[in-house]
């Protein structure tokens, strides 16, 4: 696709919580041991009265600080499974707190950790179609809401945070090609039960996880998907200059490493002290390594979002974000 990532900022809550607010909740917890497995430290956790809409809201005016041409967009997607109601779509009402245009498209994707890879390729199809010109991509979610605190597998694992994405068209094909899969089989492995229109007056459940039947799902699908990509593009594992997993645990993605042989070196993490983001775990990422001075111009980053749904998708970009 001839578009480009141009700018990605993120906006993660002020509260900090680490092994100790976890220990405190539940004195039988092995810390050590969690950790060694999820290798995250501390989470950001949103506020009572604070929402994903809110989170998305900092992100985007951060974006907006350093190119205040918010007038200009013309598509406005949020990735979110944790929208302030049912209905209205939660981007409906980011376009009137953001002052966006009313000649904007605006719209939800309710899609978990594969999401900022769905919305990119989304945003790409409008502009490239041109139905759009310029499109800002939010991710954000509150997982913590729907976690009980004495959940061993969730409560570790989860952050809060939110990023927005500027994406617009370019002179050369900067992002693609995808590949995407579902397996709807797998859909109550990771679920918010009584959250919807099925059992409606039932009190909503909390988020529950097959952890194990996750995980096992991310090795049988990462490694054929990451392939097929490759195929696609006509590239190898060679000359790929960075790899942004879906920043689900220490314990997945070493072992995604360690399946697929890939070099270290070449594989960008910031859970430790982020946690898991869901679906802006992967601009996070990038902006972090932007930042760290991990990125240069014209690289080859390759993108892998996984989890919820089950989905998945990939997709390579050519990284040149101001």
């Amino acid at each position: 696709m001839k578009v480009k990532i141009s700018r990605i900022s993120y906006h993660l809550p002020d509260r900090v919580e680490g092994e100790e607010e976890l220990k405190s909740d539940n004195p039988d917890w092995d810390m050590p041991k969690i950790i060694a497995k999820t290798g995250i430290h501390k989470r950001r956790i949103a506020s009572e009265g604070e929402t994903a809409v809110d989170l998305a809201y900092e992100a985007a005016n951060k974006l907006f600080s350093t190119n205040p041409q918010r007038e200009e967009i013309d598509l406005l997607i949020l990735v979110t499974q944790s929208p302030d109601y049912v209905l209205p779509p939660s981007a409906c009402i980011l376009q009137n707190r953001l002052g966006l245009s009313q000649n904007c498209m605006a719209f939800d994707v309710n899609l978990g950790c594969s999401g900022f890879v769905y919305a990119l390729s989304i945003a790409g199809g409008l502009i490239e179609s041109g139905a759009a010109h310029k499109s800002l991509i939010l991710c954000a979610d509150t997982y913590s809401k729907y976690i009980a605190k004495t959940d061993r597998t969730c409560r570790p694992l989860f952050s809060d945070g939110a990023a927005a994405v500027l994406v617009e068209a370019a002179a050369a094909d900067c992002v693609g090609p995808f590949d995407f899969g579902t397996d709807g089989a797998g859909y109550d492995r990771l679920i918010v039960k009584n959250s919807g229109a099925r059992d409606v007056g039932l009190a909503r459940g909390a988020l529950e996880m097959r952890g194990s039947e996750v995980f096992l799902f991310t090795m049988r699908v990462v490694p054929p998907c990451i392939n097929k990509l490759l195929d696609r593009a006509g590239l190898t594992f060679e000359d790929i200059d960075l790899f942004v997993f879906h920043q689900a645990s220490r314990l997945v993605i070493e072992n995604l490493v360690r399946t697929m042989s890939l070099d270290e070196s070449k594989v960008y993490t910031n859970l430790e002290s982020i946690g898991n983001t869901v679906s802006a775990s992967i601009p996070i990422a990038l902006k972090d390594a932007e930042m760290q001075k991990r990125l240069k111009e014209g690289d080859t980053v390759m993108l892998v979002g996984f989890g919820v749904g089950l989905s998945w998708g990939a997709t390579l970009i050519k990284w040149c974000a101001a």
